[in-house]
């Protein structure tokens, strides 16, 4: 078993009570971050089209044209609790990209994170829950390839009901999954309620 799978199944083992994602609580912020439709109730999958497998490659960024987004992407791994890290509060405007796991194009899900806020306003996955079925995300890789991924689900999720193996679970096809915070802010604890997490497979 190769190195960063054993890392996947570490932190799917371990963030079963939530992702220790940051939620800033500005005061400022003109509107709460958007929130999906619905509620969590299930996860619909979709066919995915018939598309070999990329080769494995760090994803550098990432683009969704109907939130207007093109931001960097980092490397994160886990922390020693073995929750998954995020970037630094002093870069809302990168992403993270869970090297552990795959990489965008690889069979399997890759796995992105982002804070939704920071002191200074809106952070890097704000508009998330602005997403609906049949937007594109885009990620550009290393090697010079661009692969595009479908939007097939837009949820949020109490931190303590983390859908583990939706997100990090096992797949026949090249998936996608963004997360961020959502949901009530809590002033006393100064973190989101919910989890956002945006279900995405690659599209021909």
């Amino acid at each position: 078993m190769r190195a960063y799978q054993l890392g996947r199944l570490l932190v799917a083992a371990l963030a079963v009570a939530g992702l220790a994602l940051v939620g800033a609580g500005v005061a400022g912020l003109p509107v709460r971050p958007p929130q999906p439709d619905g509620t969590a109730a299930g996860h619909r999958t979709v066919p995915a089209p018939r598309l070999p497998p990329l080769p494995r490659a760090t994803p550098v960024e990432v683009r969704i044209p109907a939130i207007d987004l093109q931001a960097p992407l980092m490397s994160v791994a886990a922390d020693a609790a073995g929750a998954l890290e995020v970037p630094p509060l002093d870069r809302p405007d990168a992403a993270g990209w869970y090297r552990l796991g795959v990489s965008p194009g690889e069979t399997g899900n890759a796995v992105l994170v982002g804070h939704v806020d920071s002191p200074d306003g809106p952070a890097v996955f704000f508009d998330l829950g602005r997403l609906r079925p049949g937007d594109t995300i885009e990620i550009v890789r290393n090697d010079a390839r661009l692969v595009r991924f479908a939007v097939h689900g837009v949820e949020a999720y109490r931190k303590n009901r983390f859908p583990t193996d939706l997100v990090y679970g096992p797949g026949d096809a090249a998936g996608l999954r963004l997360i961020t915070c959502g949901g009530r802010f809590d002033q006393d604890t100064g973190a989101y309620a919910d989890n956002v997490i945006v279900f995405a497979t690659r599209a021909a």
